[in-house]
């Protein structure tokens, strides 16, 4: 676990857990709802779904959305030459707030608690800009 590496493969694994869990939840629903799955062409046309399915599907978008962020920004501190102990420290915190965010979404998608972990995700991310920009001066 000393390569800032590896907790982007954990993301990317945790990532693709969450696909599976979309599927899970999202066919059979499609089927209870007797929903043509041409109909599922275009963004919304799955929102009769019930919402404890539509967050997990969410949940994956959002997983695509501010990670890549985070995968840029390790592969930059890689790159750079400046992995040290606390950008390892501070991805794998990143990885484990999406990870609770993920379950919060998923589970009681309870929006505070949600946008308070994201918020902690969002601050250790903008760390490890702030670590390189400093570095870059």
């Amino acid at each position: 676990m000393h390569s800032l590496l590896t907790p982007v493969l954990a993301l990317i694994v945790w990532t693709l857990i969450i696909w599976i869990w979309m599927y899970a939840t999202r066919i059979p629903a499609i089927g209870a709802a007797k929903i043509d799955p041409n109909a599922a062409r275009h963004p919304g046309s799955l929102d009769i779904l019930p919402s404890n399915v539509r967050a997990v599907a969410d949940n994956y978008n959002h997983l695509m959305e501010q990670p890549t962020i985070f995968y840029a920004m390790v592969f930059y501190v890689v790159l750079a030459g400046h992995t040290d102990p606390l950008h390892i420290w501070l991805a794998w915190a990143y990885v484990a707030l999406r990870v609770v965010h993920s379950l919060v979404q998923n589970t009681i998608n309870a929006v505070p608690v949600r946008f308070l972990v994201f918020a902690l995700s969002t601050l250790v991310l903008a760390a490890m800009a702030v670590r390189e920009v400093i570095a870059a001066i």
